[in-house]
């Protein structure tokens, strides 16, 4: 063992006058007058989201073809809308399906993804993805381990599931521009399977007081922005039902008590049809945004439904607010509108298809109609590219 003698007293306070001022040098820039420097403004920032991610056996298929027969690559069916998605500051991804292993992969209605589709959400420029949805427990424990550790390996954040308690408690922040933006995700069910024994913290389901009470624990994690995710609302209804409506209101209505909104964000998934965005109480919500990957779909009269493969992203810019403490706003909110193509088996920016000429227009056209039909034109929202 190595000892080192101590320095007398005035010998240690010299040193630490010389550290103190040298720190302060170094730490402490100044302007031209030799005052302080002002801090460099915070920077701005963009959140892309987007729909459901439910691969199908006709979707697991086509990831096995486009690898060649060896493994399964998703990533050539989602380069159609990577430019948007890897162009943000931070994209969120539904990853509403679980991981399966060793080729034991299914479709509907107990789905088992590949979990190559982690690496593809990765590749297209997901930073994170919501994981709590009605399919969350189709492998039960087992499912959500393989899920959390495939986006893990590929470094894609993931908020609504969890392995262990301590994971389910901690707050999955994200940083985007100047700020911190947490990200929160629930869902209404788990089609009836039982929270796993002794886990009742694996997946997060939908309660108000609880979803208000996670947001203000992000805020005091450092939490800037906070976006929720909800899976909700009403399978092949174009309008938000009356339950996406009524908690909407009160979760936009609550506030801390320095008068800051507890959620910045809510974005909606599991009706498999795009919905409405709508600004309520100076929030923007977006009740559904459809699904962005998904085979052939059956409505509920069992009926093909090419809806089931029609969705929007959103695009929300986000600038710093103009006091210390205050609210990050929405200065601009698009949307894109997309589908699934079925026999290409590719995600289609339908703005970008339209313009080489393709006869998507009717289909655009349509998801445009149902996002603006809770009048959030009037508030802004625009159709991004």
């Amino acid at each position: 063992m190595i000892m080192r003698s101590r320095p007398t007293t005035r010998g240690l306070a010299v040193v630490l006058l010389v550290a103190a001022t040298a720190a302060c040098q170094a730490e402490t820039p100044t302007g031209p007058t030799g005052r302080p420097a002002a801090p460099p403004p915070a920077r701005g920032f963009t959140l892309v989201a987007s729909g459901d991610v439910l691969p199908h056996d006709s979707v697991i298929e086509r990831a096995r073809t486009d690898a060649g027969g060896a493994g399964y690559d998703f990533r050539p069916m989602l380069a159609g809308i990577a430019p948007v998605v890897s162009r943000a500051d931070l994209a969120l991804c539904h990853m509403e399906t679980v991981y399966g292993a060793d080729g034991d992969y299914s479709g509907y209605p107990a789905f088992k993804s590949p979990p190559q589709i982690a690496q593809a959400l990765a590749d297209t420029g997901y930073d994170g993805c919501s994981t709590a949805s009605n399919h969350t427990l189709d492998d039960g424990a087992a499912g959500i381990h393989r899920t959390l550790d495939a986006l893990d390996r590929a470094g894609v954040r993931h908020a609504g599931s969890a392995r262990t308690a301590k994971e389910a408690g901690a707050v999955t922040l994200l940083r985007a521009g100047g700020a911190e933006v947490a990200h929160l995700s629930y869902t209404y069910d788990t089609n009836g399977y039982p929270l796993p024994a002794g886990q009742p913290w694996a997946v997060n389901l939908i309660d108000e007081n609880r979803i208000v009470a996670d947001a203000r624990a992000a805020r005091r994690a450092g939490a800037d922005v906070v976006a929720v995710s909800l899976h909700w609302g009403t399978e092949w209804q174009d309008e938000p039902d009356g339950t996406q409506l009524a908690l909407a209101g009160r979760l936009t209505a609550s506030h801390a008590a320095d008068g800051r909104p507890d959620l910045d964000l809510i974005l909606g998934t599991h009706a498999h049809v795009p919905q409405a965005y709508e600004k309520v109480n100076g929030t923007w919500v977006i009740y559904g945004m459809g699904d962005q990957i998904a085979g052939g779909m059956t409505n509920h009269e069992r009926l093909p439904d090419p809806r089931g493969n029609q969705g929007t992203l959103g695009r929300f810019t986000f600038s710093p607010p103009a006091r210390a403490g205050g609210r990050w706003e929405v200065t601009r909110a698009e949307f894109v509108p997309q589908m699934y193509d079925l026999d290409a088996g590719r995600v289609v920016n339908l703005n970008e298809a339209l313009a080489r000429g393709t006869g998507v227009g009717a289909v655009r056209d349509r998801i445009r109609d149902v996002v603006l039909s809770r009048g959030a034109a009037q508030d802004g929202l625009t159709m991004g590219k």
